[in-house]
């Protein structure tokens, strides 16, 4: 497993933009499949965009396509999100996950590295 942390939330008003990082620890992140996930208070924690090994797959829930980017750099062990047009519902607690494998896929149980979370809250 790899040592996630992540950074780079925050409070922002509506419409604006933020850019959440996770770096990841050891020598084999470019091996692992990451992904981010959101968990907002009272509900489970869910899928927002995840990224394969190589970048070169990306996949995003419904409610962020075409608002949210995620992006990796395997050369500073770091995988991106970058928000825009942030709306109040997207206020939750962001999560970077890992998972050793090409695609991983959707489900918080496809991954088995986690990291401790950073708060976005999105004011009106």
């Amino acid at each position: 497993q790899v040592q996630l942390v992540e950074s780079g939330g925050g409070l922002v008003q509506a419409g604006g933009s933020l850019r959440l990082s996770c770096a990841a620890s050891g020598r084999t992140f470019s091996t692992y499949s990451m992904a981010w996930f959101r968990q907002a208070p009272g509900k489970e924690r869910g899928f927002v965009a995840g990224i394969s090994w190589s970048g070169g797959f990306t996949n995003y829930a419904d409610s962020v396509k075409g608002r949210f980017t995620i992006s990796r750099d395997n050369a500073k062990n770091t995988v991106y999100l970058q928000m825009n047009s942030l709306k109040p519902g997207d206020t939750a607690v962001y999560y970077c996950a890992g998972a050793r494998t090409t695609w991983a896929g959707l489900r918080n149980q496809d991954y088995d590295s986690w990291g401790q979370g950073t708060q976005v809250t999105v004011s009106e």
